[in-house]
Order: structure tokens, then sequence, then C-alpha cells
């Protein structure tokens, strides 16, 4: 094969080469000469001081730890083929829902989606004795995976041996390939219960560091209590809160202000609601030995309530940042903000004499008033029974177990994302992040886009969802962000309809989602990523091929495709000629010269319509194009 020609690699991206690559970068001395392997003991001597030779150290463990990382760090040769006829909007929709084991799904998603995802929600099973619980396997993992799906009601028993190992064993390596994923300011919401609370906080303390836990928020939802409990009627489920980095400020954001929060705001101006806040600082930890530069006077004016940093005939009032009981603290605001944010403040005489106040305004510039989250979140939206009334209301039947509030996944949302944010749900059940997703788009116009990665786990043939003709978890689940979507459609055209004079319509928001589902790859004899030969299996097609060719260039699967001719040959474009994908017979000189002149980055071909001649032909006619254009256009077959 001419040498501008590569063989795509079929396996998912090696995160563990990525490592060494990068430890080779930073130390180039520990490169072992000939093999290219890593030096240790060279390494363990640059380190110096920062390697911990002691025996004897805290480490959380159990059976089957090694073997779990192990799985997190194994290449996939699976792919996702795409099924338009269970999708909706396919030519324009950026959602996707993948149907497959989660943990070969994340594999496949590295490529493209590596720093991408801003948030991340998760319902994992709880381990309660009853749950599924995914059993990896390191031989033929799509078989694995296959034979998994085709259970219903396999758990894991609270009488097993490996009962928590089990269940750490599938978290540890999903949790660690989904940490991959996040963005640099990216957060993690993951629900548990008490059974598996405390060995989640700690492999998550492994994986995402403990110095960037941020919180565990204690979620209501079942305010009458579990009446099965024992002892205590257990109303609270918590919900752990990790960020990829804690330093980062845009991580976790603060959230509309409640109708109670918003009552404060009861004076008004000319300029619109507010409550008044102190200007003193309360915390006698600051002071003027503190906080020198921020113990100053400030003068009143009596006649208006106005207040000034320099004192006049009018402004003749003086006053310090002291308590009433004469302890001296410091004004919350500098000599500089006070001058800069004059007209916010204000003076009146209280009943322990004069105080400044500063007006915080109910909303300036459109935006509602926010504060930041609390720790518990009671509010009654977020219980159990919104989530079995919001499925109800879809599908006039309770057709899933135990769904979560669509409410608790808008406040992550809220809590979460951008307006233009990407958020993933690798345990994604019926859909429920899907649905908030895209009613909070339509309530905000955001622009947000969703990942549901879910097993097709089968429904119990004695079940409500089966007797509805749901026959697996991932069809309950996308037939709701159907009808959940059709439902905000409809509304939005009737609100639209009786519009104002004057005011906008309101945009629908993406309520489209690509299917896709895993599968084993397109090609016969895959060998450590490596094609052995080019034998296409009978049951795929094209559209199956691109996909793979998508995923594993590192592609986003939501691209537009294009179906299209260039001088009579047919070819599939991908976002605008991103790739161009050539698999019929039939290529010639003036064909290859079309396709140059869009100036493609990448193009593939499919090594059983490549001749000698035209590999030839087709290296000259890329390299001459991007050497006009200044970079090096991809050539790659299979």
């Amino acid at each position: 094969m001419d040498e501008s020609f590569t063989h795509v690699d079929l396996e998912s991206k090696d995160l563990v080469a990525e490592r060494i690559e990068q430890l080779k970068a930073l130390f180039p001395e520990i490169a072992v000469e000939g093999d290219g392997s890593i030096d240790f003991e060279k390494l363990r001597l640059i380190l110096g001081d920062e390697v911990d030779e002691g025996q004897e150290r805290y480490a959380f463990t159990w059976p089957g730890k090694a073997d779990a990382i192990r799985q997190a760090q194994t290449p996939s040769t699976a792919t996702l083929r795409p099924d338009e006829k269970d999708s909706v909007d396919w030519d324009t929709t950026e959602n996707l829902y993948i149907e497959g084991d989660n943990l070969e799904v994340l594999k496949l998603l590295q490529r493209g989606y590596h720093g991408k995802v801003k948030m991340i929600y998760i319902d994992p099973p709880y381990n309660t004795g009853h749950d599924f619980v995914y059993k990896d396997s390191f031989q033929d993992s799509i078989e694995n995976y296959k034979g998994q799906a085709g259970l219903s009601g396999q758990s894991n028993a609270d009488t097993s041996g490996r009962y928590h190992s089990d269940w750490l064993s599938m978290m540890y390596p999903r949790l660690r390939l989904a940490r991959e994923l996040l963005t640099d300011d990216g957060v993690i919401f993951i629900s548990i219960d008490d059974n598996e609370e405390s060995n989640l906080q700690s492999i998550c303390n492994e994986i995402f560091g403990e110095n960037n836990f941020i919180a565990k928020a204690l979620v209501k939802i079942n305010p009458r209590g579990r009446n099965l409990d024992q002892f205590v009627a257990k109303t609270c489920e918590p919900v752990l809160i990790f960020a990829k980095d804690y330093l980062n400020p845009n991580t976790v954001k603060p959230i509309e202000k409640g109708s109670d929060m918003l009552a404060e705001y009861s004076r008004e101006d000319q300029i619109g609601k507010y409550r008044p806040i102190g200007l003193r600082n309360r915390n006698q930890a600051f002071n003027p030995i503190t906080r020198p530069t921020m113990y100053y006077p400030l003068y009143i004016n009596p006649d208006n309530g106005l207040v000034s940093l320099t004192q006049s005939e009018e402004y003749y009032i003086e006053i310090y940042p002291d308590a009433p009981d004469g302890t001296q603290t410091c004004w919350t605001w500098s000599k500089p903000k006070i001058i800069q944010e004059n007209s916010l403040l204000f003076a009146e005489n209280t009943s322990t004499g004069w105080r400044v106040f500063r007006k915080d305004y109910a909303s300036r510039n459109g935006e509602s008033p926010k504060t930041l989250a609390k720790s518990l979140w009671d509010e009654g939206e977020f219980n159990n029974d919104q989530g079995k009334s919001s499925i109800k209301a879809l599908f006039g039947a309770n057709v899933m177990d135990f769904p979560k509030s669509p409410f608790l996944m808008q406040r992550v949302i809220e809590m979460g994302t951008d307006k233009d944010s990407l958020i993933l749900d690798f345990f994604s059940g019926s859909a429920t992040l899907a649905h908030a997703c895209m009613t909070i788009n339509a309530k905000d116009k955001g622009n947000r886009h969703f990942i549901m990665i879910q097993m097709p786990e089968k429904t119990d043939s004695n079940s409500t969802a089966y007797r509805n003709d749901l026959k697996t978890i991932c069809e309950i689940g996308e037939e709701r962000i159907r009808r959940a979507g059709q439902k905000i459609k409809t509304e939005i055209e009737e609100e639209n309809k009786q519009l104002k004079l004057g005011e906008e319509s309101k945009p629908i928001p993406d309520i489209g989602f690509r299917v896709l589902k895993l599968d084993s790859s397109n090609f016969d004899r895959v060998e450590g990523g490596v094609l052995v030969d080019n034998l296409i299996k009978l049951d795929r097609n094209h559209d199956d091929i691109i996909f793979e060719m998508m995923l594993k260039w590192g592609l986003e699967l939501s691209l537009p495709m294009e179906k299209t001719e260039v001088a009579g040959y047919p070819i599939t474009s991908i976002a605008a000629d991103e790739l161009i994908c050539c698999m019929d017979e039939g290529l010639t000189v003036e064909v290859l010269e079309a396709i140059a002149a869009l100036e493609p980055k990448r193009v593939f071909f499919l090594d059983s319509v490549l001749t000698d001649t035209i590999k030839l032909n087709a290296a000259q006619i890329f390299k001459r194009v991007g050497d006009k254009l200044g970079y090096e256009i991809e050539l790659r077959t299979a």
C-alpha cells in the first residue's frame, strides 16, 4: 500500500498508551532504548522523595479490583450501528441514544468525546440484592453483552460472597472511563442509597480525587418514609457530587431562587424589586486588624439617606462598621467599590442607630436572581411520586419502577451545565435526564444535547411495560423521549399561536435523537485493532461502516451526513466534507480530482474499491491539494 494511506485503527482509544506517552514527554530519560517501554527504577530516582517506600498505607481495595482496573484499560474493537428507523429527526438532531453495555460504549466514545461532556448524571443499580448488575468479561465482550441483554431480572444476590465486590468491580471501570469524558469544568452527580454510599464515596475519592468532592446532597424522595424500614423510616437518598477540577469556578452554577426567597424582595424602586442587605460584615473575624482597608467612615445625608465617602454640609452623619455593642468589624465593600456602586447604597435610621444597606435587586439585566444550591433538596417536586406521575402522564400507566423526578433532573442540569453543554447518562433507565434536558431547553432557549446509554435489558413478561408492548428498558426510554418531545413541541406551538403584538415566537428545542446499537466490528477477524482481511460481515451495510469510521476516527456521532455524487460517483460527506467516505466501485482520476476539490480533511476508502493505480493517483492528488491548503488530507482504508 502507498505510504500515504493508513489502515483505520479499529480499537477504541488506548488510554494507557496515551498516559505512557505523556510520561515520556515529561521525563524523556525514562524511555528504554529499543522497545520504548518505561524504566520505572529511573522514574523512581527522578521523583525522589515523592516516592512512598512504606509498606503500610491506607488503601481502599476489594477482591477483583485489579481486574476492574484492567477492564478500564482494555480497548474495545466493537462498533455502534445506526438505527435510523427508531430515531427521530435523524438528519438534524444532535442527541444520541445508545443501546448497549455502558462499559464498551464508554470505551468507544473516548476518541470522539474525550473532554467534551460538561455534566454526567447516573442512577446506577443500588445493589439491594434485586438489581441488575453487569458481569464484565475479558473474553468476547460483545458476546457477553448480548448474553446479558437477553436476561431479565438478573440480580446480584446479597447472599453472594462477593456481593459488594461485584458491585464495586462493575462501577470502578465505568467511572474511570466517565471521568475521561468530562470537560475541565465538568461535574458528575451520582444517585445512590445507604447500601453502597460509603463504597461509592471511596471509589470516587480514588478516581476523581478527594479534593474534587463538592458535596453530598440529600434528596427527599419519600416524605412519608419507607414503610419497610425497621427502626428509622428513611425519607432521603444522597446524590454525590464530584468535580473534574474543584478549583474551576465554572464547575457548578448557582440556581434560581425559589418563591420563598423571592418574597424577601419586598421593596421596589424605578429599577425593580429589591431587598436591603446590610453593608457591615457581621463576622467579627473580619475587623480593622485583619482587614484594615475595609474599616473606614461613611457619611450619611439624613434628608435623603444617601451615602458618601466624603464629609460635607449635606453628608455629616459619620458612621463606622461597628456592631451595636461597639465591636469593630468592617464593611463588605472596599472604597473603590463604594464609589463605583454608590447608587446601590442607602442609609436608614433604625432602633439601633443609622445603618448602611445595599440594594440587591431580584432581577438585573433580565436575569432571575440566583443562589447557591443547598445540600438538602426537600422540595416536593423532587420526590418519587413526581417521577411516577410524569411517566403515567406520558404512557397512561406506570411502565417503569422508581423513575426519578424530571424536576430533580432539571436541578442537576441547572447546576451542572451551560446553555450549550453536552450531558451524559450511562445508566439512563427511562431517560428522565433526556426528558429534563428538552424541557429546560424549551424554558431557557438553551441548546444542550444529551447522550443516553442503556443496556437493552428485557422487561419482565408480567410487568406493565411488557403489557404495553415495551419489551426492553431501551424501548421505554426511546418512547419516553418521543412522547415528551412531541408534548413539548405541541405546547410551544400552542403558545406561539397566542402571541401578543411584538412578542417573538418561542423556538422548539432539539427533540430528536439518533439511535445507535452496540455490536461487533463490521469487519471479520479484527486482531489487536488491525484488519486482517477486508471481509465485511454479510449483515452490514455502508452506513454501518461509516459510523464505525466516525467512531474510530474520533468524530462526533451526531455530525450531519449527506449522501451525494461527485463526477457521477456516490460519496457520503460528514460535517460538510470533514470526512468523505468512498465505498463503491468505479473510482477514477476524475472522481478523485472532484473529491479533492471539495477540500476535505479526511477521506476513507474501502480497500476493495482501490486498485494500485488508483491508490497511487489518490496519494498524488490529495498531497498536491493538501500542500495548497496548508494541511495534510488524511487518507485511510479498511
